[in-house]
């Protein structure tokens, strides 16, 4: 438990920041189950449709640091490969 008043702020902050950032990755996964499902439903043109909303999100939510630039540029990549697979 947090003992001096400093401590205490600090400690409110992160809870807030962790309740923010869930959210943030939550709708991240979401769009991602969306470019998922329209893939495995075999439509081209609506699996990219999802995927550039997805895209948007994706790096928005990385420019916040909710997600590490790594980890996001690895999630397009995979989708993507995934997309042009579907085409092939």
């Amino acid at each position: 438990m947090a003992n001096s008043k400093q401590a205490r702020k600090r400690a409110r902050q992160a809870e807030g920041r962790r309740v923010l950032k869930a959210g943030q990755r939550s709708m991240v996964r979401t769009y991602i189950k969306r470019v998922i499902k329209a893939i495995g439903g075999g439509d081209h043109a609506t699996a990219m449709a999802e995927f550039k909303q997805a895209q948007r999100v994706i790096d928005r939510i990385a420019d916040k640091d909710v997600l590490s630039k790594k980890k996001a540029a690895r999630l397009k990549s995979r989708l993507n490969a995934r997309i042009k697979a579907l085409a092939a």
